[in-house]
């Protein structure tokens, strides 16, 4: 039977999740201690809706890589080292999941909620005419530096349906702002979607509201969730009690901080940049999402502006812009993509992805029989959250999960 569910988290796995939830025929009420909803990491995140791209960062050979890495000016990644208990756990379950076997099991469960994911948000789109986020089926090009990467990457490619190899001349037809000297070649797959993620939680919280079923507390922080007899009870607002029938924990990475007895969420921020990038008439933006390997950046035109977003930054909770990494992102995308958009006027931003160790995410009961996760998408959360949301709804309401959970169900302490 419907009931009232609490969910503490207004970014896109909240409201995915209070989305699908209401659907379902639920009342819903959704928590954020930010003034606005999607307004952290869902505000300017890449934009790339990468469905057959969603490989877990841990894989064998990436502890030796990212050494090398770190010792480069340039690197996509940053490590500060903290006297951080979580720091150091999640890094080395992060280095206990580098081996092949791992990262091929547990890309095949993110590839299992990724496609359940597009097909949710299809039908989201034509049954709701949910729109005006800016959504296009683009395709993404995946183009590499050099050829030990290239053959790499080819030689993982087992769905020639899905997935096209092509020469850089190939590449720069299917995409002339590209240019021909910089790349050896690409990997194109013409169904990969791309859309405003902020704009998408506006249009959520909007039909929520034009529902009568969903409440939105904004500006409201959590301070406790109060429990007894393996079960939630109630959470505290300061100094206000509030009692919940079901609660479901989405606020990113803070949602370790409202740990209870026995909940211990292997959850640590990894801090990226993004720059928007106006786009004129007179600019030669790329059409298809572009993924430049080699320098780990992606490229998302996104209405009239180019999202260019990069970086993975393990350096604990500062959410600060750091003006070197912004100023290496800016010079890497002048080079690839020199007349793409007004870079004078390049809007910077940075987010901290809630990740796992793993970079499988938590979906669904934890060990307190009416308090639920849907949490640790990492860099995947926009491409991940309908599904999400909507296994979260089939599970609360007992239903059949529209796809295995084998893998996806959470195993915290």
């Amino acid at each position: 039977m419907a009931g009232q569910v609490c969910i503490i988290g207004g970014g896109v796995i909240g409201l995915t999740s209070a989305y699908a939830l209401v659907r379902a025929g639920h009342a819903v009420t959704v928590i954020d201690a930010r003034d606005s909803l999607g307004s952290e990491t869902s505000f300017a995140n890449g934009g790339q809706l990468s469905y057959r791209y969603v490989a877990p960062l841990a894989d064998a050979g990436v502890p030796l890589q990212a050494i090398g890495w770190l010792l480069r000016g340039d690197s996509p990644l940053k490590l500060r080292p903290r006297l951080d208990p979580r720091q150091w756990r999640w890094m080395a379950a992060f280095m206990a999941a580098c081996r092949g076997s791992v990262n091929k099991r547990n890309a095949a469960h993110l590839l299992r909620l990724a496609s359940l994911s597009q097909a949710t948000l299809q039908q989201w789109r034509i049954d709701d005419r949910l729109e005006d986020f800016d959504w296009r089926r683009n395709g993404k090009l995946v183009t590499f530096r050099t050829a030990n990467s290239f053959e790499h990457a080819r030689s993982k490619v087992t769905d020639m349906l899905q997935q096209q190899v092509l020469s850089m001349g190939d590449c720069a037809r299917l995409e002339p702002a590209l240019a021909a000297g910089d790349f050896v070649g690409g990997i194109y797959t013409p169904n990969e979607e791309v859309a405003d993620c902020h704009a998408f939680c506006q249009r959520l919280a909007a039909r929520l509201e034009a529902s009568g079923r969903c409440t939105f507390m904004l500006g409201r922080k959590v301070t406790r969730i109060r429990h007894a007899d393996g079960a939630v009870q109630a959470i505290e607002l300061g100094s206000e009690e509030m009692p919940v029938e079901q609660l479901v924990l989405a606020a990113g990475h803070r949602s370790a901080e409202l740990g209870l007895p026995g909940l211990a969420l292997p959850l640590y921020p990894l801090k990226g940049y993004s720059l928007s990038v106006p786009i004129g008439a007179q600019h030669r933006a790329p059409n298809l999402s572009i993924t430049d390997y080699d320098r780990k950046i992606v490229y998302a035109r996104i209405g009239d502006q180019l999202r260019v977003a990069a970086m993975v930054d393990i350096v604990g909770f500062d959410t600060g812009l750091e003006p070197k990494r912004l100023t290496l992102m800016k010079r890497q995308a002048l080079e690839t993509f020199p007349l793409a958009g007004d870079y004078t006027h390049a809007v910077e931003w940075a987010g901290m992805r809630p990740a796992t160790p793993t970079g499988v995410p938590l979906i669904g009961a934890s060990r307190y029989r009416n308090l639920w996760l849907n949490l640790g998408h990492g860099a995947l959360g926009f491409t991940l959250a309908c599904g999400s949301g909507q296994l979260l709804a089939e599970l609360i309401d007992q239903r059949t999960p529209s796809i295995d959970m084998h893998g996806l169900t959470p195993r915290v302490a």
